[in-house]
């Protein structure tokens, strides 16, 4: 897998696909600074070289992984969205729409948090 193209053309059913695209599209006109990156055969995006947001698709939901410190800290948030999640992730329904304020508390607090990071993953 190359690039987010490549991620998207993987996604079986094509209202996943364009809900994802659209996601996608949101992130890039919100956070022009944020590079796209495809690692472990997931979507990523990333900022000076750090682990900003990644994602996944199941048949059931679209997971949001922004790493496990950033979901205990937004915990409270994460809870009352209704959402499951997990340690590592956030599962986001493919029949609810997605919230994309959630997801920008999720980008915005590992922008401000990483701004001096100098590796991948939180230290």
């Amino acid at each position: 897998m190359e690039d987010f193209f490549d991620f998207l053309g993987g996604i079986d059913d094509p209202d996943h696909r364009e809900k994802m695209d659209e996601l996608f599209s949101w992130i890039r006109q919100k956070y022009p600074q944020l590079n796209e990156v495809i690692k472990w055969k997931q979507p990523m995006f990333t900022d000076h070289g750090t682990f900003i947001i990644g994602f996944s698709a199941s048949k059931k939901h679209l997971a949001v992984s922004p790493e496990s410190f950033t979901i205990s800290q937004l915990e409270e948030d994460i809870k009352k969205s209704g959402f499951d999640y997990t340690k590592e992730l956030v599962r986001f329904p493919w029949k609810n729409p997605i919230d994309y304020s959630l997801i920008e508390k999720m980008i915005d607090f590992n922008i401000a948090s990483k701004a001096d990071c100098t590796t991948f993953w939180r230290e």
